[in-house]
């Protein structure tokens, strides 16, 4: 169980992923997707996973980072480094605002201030129609050509998304091992012992916030250049809920299952839909079964195989080690 728990092998686990999905998937837009939405959802698992915080208001800074995008790629032809770091930047502002109101709160009350957030950045979207379209979006949102290399074709533009997933992924896996994501794991634990012991309990919080609103936000610049539309659906909390439910799917407080938990429901969608049009309730049976009997995700499931497994192996004694009884009892003698 220490191995599978490394964040070394997590990253093994991630980079093989990375490896492989161009050779199982035909589509490069569903691939980048993939690694698209695990690093949303690795970045919800900073706040539901490590920090007990259930968050609605995800969606918010998908859709900031995608109009970041549309906006200034669109209209001012900013360079894509830069225009990337600035929707990290923006993203974790909004995120350092929308937490530092939300966590005045706890329980029920926090995840209704984050859903109302939601509502709320979702109503200004659609309101400033001039400046993000409104219900068309922004339209034509380039893929990038960066020092003469040509990211618009969809295979290149994959491992363009790849290269950058896996230096966040490694990033993330570096900040939840950290005393800061100790922290944040004692904060889930108990927070009113963290609190007496010292730790700035909120002050953690909205940092958390802000890591996870700049990596959300990062997400949804990919996206946006990935299909080309920076859409209204992009801020509304449908995409939260899609992020949240990847999350539950892959199981909470572990980096590489936020990867498994986008990858199931991507690959899910994908195949539903082809097979019938109302897909949808066939992923909410799937989504019950996992409420049901994988309480911890996938990612659960997977350690408990792994564990039981361990424990199966090591009850099992070795034939060529182990001797006889009757040929005990007479000294060795055939």
């Amino acid at each position: 169980m220490k191995t599978i728990n490394n964040p070394i092998f997590h990253f093994f686990l991630a980079a093989l992923t990375v490896v492989c999905l161009p050779l199982f998937l035909r589509s490069g837009v569903l691939a980048s997707e993939i690694l698209i939405f695990g690093l949303a959802v690795a970045a919800c698992n900073l706040l539901l996973g490590f920090t007990g915080l259930l968050s609605f208001g995800q969606g918010i800074f998908f859709g900031v980072g995608s109009y970041v995008a549309g906006i200034l790629l669109t209209r001012y032809q900013i360079p894509v480094p830069l225009m990337l770091l600035l929707s990290v930047v923006l993203g974790a502002l909004i995120a350092v605002a929308v937490g530092w109101l939300s966590i005045r709160r706890q329980g029920v009350y926090f995840v209704m201030l984050t859903l109302a957030f939601s509502q709320f950045f979702f109503f200004l979207a659609y309101s400033f129609s001039g400046l993000t379209g409104g219900d068309n979006g922004i339209l034509d949102v380039p893929r990038p050509v960066i020092a003469g290399f040509d990211f618009t074709n969809l295979w290149s533009y994959y491992w363009f998304v790849a290269v950058i997933f896996l230096a966040v992924f490694a990033l993330m896996l570096r900040t939840t091992q950290s005393t800061f994501g100790r922290t944040l794991s004692a904060i889930r634990e108990n927070e009113a012992r963290a609190s007496a012991v010292g730790f700035p309990v909120r002050a953690f919080k909205i940092a958390a916030f802000a890591i996870s609103g700049a990596v959300t936000a990062l997400a949804g610049a990919l996206h946006a250049m990935l299909i080309g539309v920076a859409p209204l659906s992009s801020i509304e909390y449908h995409t939260s809920e899609i992020i949240l439910i990847m999350t539950i799917i892959g199981g909470s407080g572990n980096l590489f299952a936020s990867l498994l938990g986008a990858g199931t429901y991507m690959l899910l969608a994908d195949v539903l839909s082809t097979i019938w049009p109302r897909w949808l309730l066939l992923l909410g049976v799937a989504l019950i079964v996992v409420a049901l009997f994988m309480q911890r995700g996938l990612w659960g499931l997977i350690e408990t195989l792994v564990s039981h497994i361990t424990a199966t192996s090591k009850r099992t004694p070795n034939a060529a080690t182990e001797r006889p009884l009757h040929r005990q009892a007479d000294g060795g003698k055939a």
